[in-house]
């Protein structure tokens, strides 16, 4: 996998906190990277307003620009004993994550840092906010930070996929993996897998009174602990550090999450558009509000954005 040598981080005009730029600097001092502060901005009464003539707002934009650029320059001000190239890049768009998702892309950036916060599910099924877009579309691994430190020793969680064996899965299996592992070694954390598995469907039982429920949950139990124990063992990953368990992805995660403490989850996600996106999302979409920690989301080798042909 490639190192995050270029880290481009999305901070929140907002937040009193910039819990991404803290986190962004954390890595960039273990990576010796280069990182880029970036803000997308838009008011649309600019573009509205018809007394101004598209000289006159087009002046204005760029003072609204010049303004949050030196607001994005005394943030990095604050870090300036640090060895750290650093830079600032204000653009005014109004969808923020295809401005992101397009700098990414044309600066050839290595990882995408913002913070998160909790979502109205309900709104966000009609209007998706930029996290969602970010999740599913960027290219490259997208990092959401809360407020959860990363201390020395501590917990790297790995949500793997082994139900199925093809190569695509464990192919994505190994680049989570191979991302945690490389956070291990420069934060001295522990790496851990996590796998949910479902359970016996209802209608089985139902329809087949014969039908053994409790033999065939322990060989599915079985199946899926010997290939996580297989991926541990390919990782040098120790074996107290997987756990299996019965149940939905978005409700394993976050459960094995708070119960080691972790730090950071790390889980694969396919980009995913239209109704099929609104209605059901992806697994990091609904696990990114019920934890309390950092969450890294990894996409398949050989992905593309469909904004990187725009």
């Amino acid at each position: 996998m490639k190192e995050y040598q270029k880290l481009l981080v999305v901070v929140d005009p907002t937040s009193e906190k910039q819990n991404a730029l803290a986190r962004a600097v954390e890595l960039a001092q273990k990576n010796q990277a280069q990182l880029t502060v970036f803000l997308s901005i838009f008011d649309f009464s600019y573009e509205m307003t018809s007394i101004l003539s598209s000289q006159e707002r087009e002046a204005m934009r760029q003072g609204v620009i010049e303004q949050r650029k030196a607001w994005l320059d005394d943030l990095i001000g604050q870090y300036s004993e640090l060895d750290i190239q650093m830079n600032s890049e204000v653009i005014w768009h109004n969808r923020p994550f295809e401005s992101i998702i397009h700098h990414a892309i044309d600066g050839n950036y290595d990882l995408i840092v913002k913070g998160t916060h909790e979502h109205d599910k309900l709104k966000a099924v009609i209007f998706t906010p930029t996290d969602w877009h970010l999740l599913r579309k960027a290219p490259v691994p997208v990092l959401m930070v809360k407020e959860h430190d990363w201390p020395v020793n501590g917990k790297i969680l790995c949500a793997v996929n082994v139900s199925c064996e093809d190569e695509a899965h464990q192919s994505l299996n190994g680049l989570i993996i191979k991302h945690a592992k490389e956070l291990a070694d420069k934060f001295s954390a522990d790496v851990h897998l996590v796998n949910g598995f479902p359970g016996t469907p209802v209608n089985l039982a139902i329809e087949l009174p014969d039908f053994d429920a409790h033999s065939y949950n322990e060989t599915i139990r079985m199946q899926h602990e010997q290939r996580v124990s297989s991926l541990a063992n390919e990782f040098g990953i120790k074996s107290d550090n997987t756990h299996v368990s019965e149940g939905l992805p978005e409700d394993v995660i976050p459960e094995v999450a708070a119960e080691i403490d972790a730090e950071l989850v790390i889980l694969g996600t396919v980009g995913r558009t239209g109704i099929s996106a609104a209605l059901i999302g992806n697994t990091a979409e609904h696990v990114i509000d019920s934890i309390n920690c950092d969450l890294l989301a990894i996409k398949p080798e050989g992905y593309i954005s469909p904004l990187a042909e725009e």
